[in-house]
């Protein structure tokens, strides 16, 4: 057995909080190495990825009966199948995929920003679809780079780790789809220079929690103000 076979064989048994690292091990490895390195039929690096994936949801504390609804909804989602990445989008495969929103807030006046959102018509956080083979957190890192122009910064209350889990249908489409978004938060200041891709969004803006929650709820995603709910609770509890 060569030394590469060797090391990949004793990756399989890695520990989940270096799956991220070994993933991008193994796809790097795979370039160089002719053989597909399996377990139980599947790619190691996609067993990795699902395992680290439902760890992350399992770490979820919900905040009421909904969440605990849906987390417990993914998780039987997530035993069911690998195949929980978007791959085709135009019709939408497979209908139901993994989204990762990210929620920017001040940490200096509590201020959110949300973006009214092109395709939906909705004021919506930052965010997109889970490409294949990439972790959610990852996918917070490209996307805000695409979206908004800066470098995502993780809130230390939450660190890389989803603080709430929501699982939605679409709008705004005739290509209706089904999203488990994870929802991750992002430490920046209101005052930071964005470049707002015009495709994503008709305009951004900081908001007050409280705003939104005094404001029509339609105008925003349905599980906004139970998300800033959370999101005060764990900001309190941390002071």
């Amino acid at each position: 057995m060569s030394a590469s076979a060797t090391k990949i064989e004793s990756m399989t048994t890695v520990p989940l909080h270096r799956a991220r690292a070994t993933l991008s091990w193994l796809i790097s490895e795979a370039a160089i190495c002719p053989v597909t390195i399996t377990r139980n039929g599947k790619p190691v690096a996609v067993v990795v990825l699902h395992t680290s994936i439902t760890d992350e949801v399992e770490q979820i504390v919900p905040i009421d009966p909904l969440e605990t609804e849906h987390r417990a909804e993914v998780l039987r989602w997530l035993t069911q199948t690998t195949d929980v990445f978007r791959r085709v989008s135009s019709p939408v495969e497979p209908s139901r995929h993994l989204v990762s929103y990210f929620l920017l807030v001040d940490p200096n006046d509590g201020s959110v920003l949300l973006g009214d959102h092109v395709k939906a018509s909705l004021w919506l956080p930052s965010g997109g679809h889970v490409e294949p083979d990439e972790h959610p957190a990852d996918t917070v890192v490209r996307e805000c780079q695409e979206e908004l122009g800066i470098e995502a910064a993780f809130h230390p209350i939450v660190g890389a780790h989803p603080l709430f889990i929501t699982v939605t249908d679409t709008v705004g489409s005739d290509n209706v789809h089904n999203d488990v978004s994870l929802w991750y938060v992002l430490a920046h200041s209101s005052d930071a220079e964005l470049r707002v891709d015009p495709r994503e969004y008709r305009s951004v803006r900081w908001w007050q929690p409280d705003e939104i929650l005094a404001a029509d709820p339609v105008l925003f995603d349905p599980h906004m103000g139970r998300m800033l709910s959370k999101l005060g609770r764990l900001s309190q509890v941390s002071q």
